[in-house]
């Protein structure tokens, strides 16, 4: 490669502020992120109650989780490729707007069309601000800071995880469910200003989209996701799935290609020569998809089998959402001291025998003090999970792959949360229904199996990252 195609250093930004707080730093990437994390939980809650107001099938329900994901995993890379050319801070500012605006989109929706494509525009705002959020905090803080800083941040993420699922039932309980998107448009307000007074704007050093590259992984994530989610009402071996699966494997498979021979990649390939972001990347993956999966039909499990409020079924899983708050700072300051592999194997170690356990316990009578137990044990799993998670990512890499390492790490996280859903929904609909409430546990149980299984797998995988860095 000659030097006018090599990737140029980290670009300096211009005229520096005078350093910020840390508590401003961290509101200022930490608002956004609550107010994305904030809204998956929220929705998946809501998901009974939207099922019967706008009369919305299976498939409907799971397009209203993965019409955010989908465009969310697709473009993850592209936000962070543009971020280092354009600026991140534009770009960060410029998705927290799309996903304000989509919110309110998403408020006035009383179809289920209109509810599924807000959520895809709500997902290519997001997808802005989440590889880009870790990337601003990275560059905004010392050094010396900065462990325990992406810590505090993932325990800003684990707060959303924690209040979604109540602040949706008090909402759908107390007002309406289109409110629980309406709430986004002040937070999203307030989350524009800080940003605009707190950040500074820096850039990466690659100068050259790829165009190319946008298409090629784009247009592959759509089709495999897309075959993935259609596979259990149109039959895996239909011409349709089988047509999207085979023509996204390809497309990947080009992309990859084109990578490897582009001077200025979208995805520098040598990102994968570090064994510890190749393989932390593989159990956010497993991660992703077991737990999240699992998540997606639990939610209703209260309110679907046993009859409760949306409120009331939220508050029931607090002692699942409510330990990554508490949990994953912690993880942030010590992981140094006690090794981010230790954590991270811990982790799915923790979350892995939760939810086994929660499959295991479920029937249609079963008590919520049988239940309890694993959900605080599947909550401090995941917060074991969030921030040494990014941290490798981040320190797999040089300072200048920050960004792209960032927004690869959340694709392969966002890829395995629709992976997930539609393959343990695939599972739930094999085995299950929701005509009643046995039909409802006959397709959990196998499902969560399923999800406990792919969880376990990457528990092996975190025995092979690497002790230090």
């Amino acid at each position: 490669m000659t030097t006018s195609t090599a990737v140029r250093p980290e670009a300096s930004p211009p005229a520096r502020r005078k350093p910020r707080p840390l508590a401003a730093v961290l509101a200022a990437v930490g608002i956004p992120t609550f107010m994305v994390t904030l809204d998956n939980l929220v929705v998946s809650t809501a998901l009974p109650v939207i099922r019967e107001d706008l009369g919305a099938s299976l498939t409907d329900l799971q397009w209203f989780v993965n019409a955010y994901t989908l465009p969310f995993a697709a473009f993850l890379l592209t936000a962070a490729a543009l971020g280092d050319r354009l600026g991140r801070r534009r770009m960060f500012l410029a998705g927290i707007t799309v996903f304000t605006l989509a919110s309110a989109a998403a408020g006035l929706a009383t179809e289920s069309w209109q509810l599924t494509l807000a959520r895809a525009v709500q997902g290519l705002g997001g997808a802005a601000v989440a590889p880009l959020a870790l990337t601003l905090l990275a560059q905004a803080v010392p050094e010396r800071l900065r462990t325990a800083a992406v810590g505090i941040w993932g325990g800003i993420s684990g707060l959303g995880v924690a209040v979604g699922p109540v602040v949706g039932g008090a909402v759908v309980e107390g007002l309406d469910w289109h409110w629980i998107f309406w709430l986004n448009v002040p937070v999203g307000v307030v989350a524009i200003v800080l940003a605009t007074t707190v950040l500074d704007e820096s850039r990466g050093g690659a100068r050259r989209l790829d165009p190319l590259g946008l298409v090629l992984s784009a247009a592959g994530m759509l089709l495999l996701i897309w075959g993935v989610v259609d596979g259990p009402d149109h039959g895996w071996t239909s011409g349709r799935v089988l047509g999207m699966l085979v023509g996204g494997a390809v497309l990947i498979a080009a992309f990859v290609l084109w990578q490897a021979r582009n001077s200025t990649p979208m995805l520098p390939l040598s990102l994968f020569r570090s064994r510890g972001f190749s393989l932390v990347n593989i159990v956010t993956l497993t991660f992703s998809a077991g737990t999240f999966g699992a998540v997606f039909l639990l939610a209703q499990f209260f309110q679907v089998v046993q009859g409760l409020s949306p409120l009331d079924a939220g508050l029931r899983t607090l002692p699942w959402t409510m330990a990554p708050m508490i949990v994953a700072p912690l993880a942030g300051i010590f992981g140094d001291r006690i090794g981010q592999r230790n954590l991270i194997f811990a982790g799915q170690v923790l979350l892995a025998g939760a939810i086994l356990w929660i499959g295991i316990a479920s029937t249609a009578t079963v008590s919520y003090a049988d239940l309890v137990v694993a959900f605080a044990m599947a909550g401090v799993g995941m917060g074991l999970t969030f921030a040494p998670i990014s941290t490798m990512a981040l320190a797999s890499v040089s300072e200048q792959q920050r960004g792209v390492a960032s927004g690869a790490n959340n694709t392969i996280r966002e890829l395995g949360v629709a992976v997930g859903v539609a393959a343990l929904a695939s599972v739930f609909s094999s085995y299950g229904s929701y005509t009643s409430h046995a039909a409802f546990v006959h397709g959990l149980r196998p499902a969560v199996f399923v999800g406990a299984a792919i969880v376990a797998v990457g528990a092996v995988f975190a025995l092979w990252l690497p002790k230090r860095h």
